[in-house]
């Protein structure tokens, strides 16, 4: 059920924003009962600045650090005034690591994706080699760490996605191949250190900046054509993503545990070209055929948790036909939903 009260439209990144880290009930119960503070370790991200500020608007008492190189300007200010503590680390860089501050709960949301090509050293240093280091240095905390529903091999689109028993045997690309690096160095960290760890494989999570809705919609708008071969997606609005991430600390577990994160619809990327096209009075142009198979999670423990999304998915389309429609800022940055092979 969606949640009553949601606004049909934002008029500015502060209000969207204030919507997207508003907590809920549940996650302000859950990180109540939830002992220690928290450091977010790549909190420079898409996800990680409203992750940040809703845990500290869910518990204000708990001490909320965000851990980045903080290269995007304005950033470390903007969370310092929300009351993030800011601390600058190179995750890659063993000594850094280990001079973090010691805390009881690590959400860990650092990993490399696109530019994957010709720089495959780099990503597996970011999924695999940072990994490490973090469950080295935090080897008696609980770390919740962002996956991707990337570990699962490809799924058919009419068996309602992989579950979390599923074996990790992704398709080929080094970018899916070093996630399964970096759950299993957690892994190992856990066999080595009896550390608590939970897997947060992530599916889409939507803004009205990027993510998958955005990408079909702008190909719409620009009347290019949509691509549907990958033509089955998962999605969840970012403001759930991070409050079930943020409430499965309480998952963390030894020898480890892992949920999938995405919304209840196997969403056809033909019927959203088509919802885009209504909405902006434009004719969808459409090309390919669907595959049967493709990069599906099957979300029902979460729900089972937490509740389904509270933000449904046609509010989803209406929110972000609103805000491209009325030009406001884009991230330009492309998921990349479409891609097979496995090369970002």
């Amino acid at each position: 059920m969606a949640e009553k009260g949601l606004p049909t439209r934002f008029d500015n990144e502060a209000e969207l924003e204030e919507v997207m880290t508003r907590p809920d009930p549940g996650l302000i119960a859950d990180l109540a009962r939830l002992e220690g503070d928290i450091a977010i370790l790549g909190v420079g991200g898409k996800m990680g600045p409203t992750l940040a500020r809703m845990a500290k608007r869910a518990a204000p008492g708990k001490r909320i650090i965000g851990v980045a190189r903080f290269s995007e300007p304005g950033l470390e200010a903007k969370l310092t005034s929300q009351g993030v503590d800011c601390v600058r680390a190179d995750l890659l860089d063993r000594g850094q690591v280990q001079g973090l501050p010691d805390v009881a709960n690590v959400v860990y949301m650092a990993g490399r994706k696109f530019g994957s090509q010709g720089a495959e050293d780099l990503t597996w240093a970011m999924n695999v080699h940072a990994p490490a280091l973090v469950a080295e240095r935090y080897a008696k905390a609980r770390i919740a760490f962002f996956s991707t529903g990337c570990v699962y091999p490809f799924v058919d689109i009419r068996h309602g996605g992989a579950t979390e028993t599923a074996p990790l045997h992704p398709p080929p690309g080094d970018y899916a191949a070093s996630c399964v690096g970096r759950e299993r160095m957690f892994q190992y960290g856990a066999r080595a250190h009896g550390t608590r760890i939970v897997a947060i494989r992530l599916n889409y999570a939507i803004d009205t900046r990027y993510g998958v809705l955005h990408d079909v919609a702008t190909k719409v708008m620009r009347g290019q054509p949509v691509d549907v071969t990958s033509g089955h997606v998962n999605v969840i609005w970012q403001g759930d993503a991070n409050a079930w991430a943020l409430r499965s600390l309480h998952l963390a577990a030894n020898p480890g545990d892992a949920i999938n994160v995405t919304g209840p619809e196997t969403v056809s990327i033909r019927w959203l070209a088509e919802a885009f096209g209504a909405h902006f009075g434009k004719q969808a142009i459409i090309v390919g055929q669907e595959a049967d198979t493709g990069w599906l999670n099957n979300a029902a423990r979460a729900f089972k948790l937490f509740g389904y999304p509270r933000v449904p998915l046609e509010t989803l389309i209406g929110w972000v036909a609103d805000w491209m429609a009325s030009g406001k800022a884009s991230l330009g940055k492309e998921t990349h939903f479409d891609t097979r092979d496995g090369v970002f």
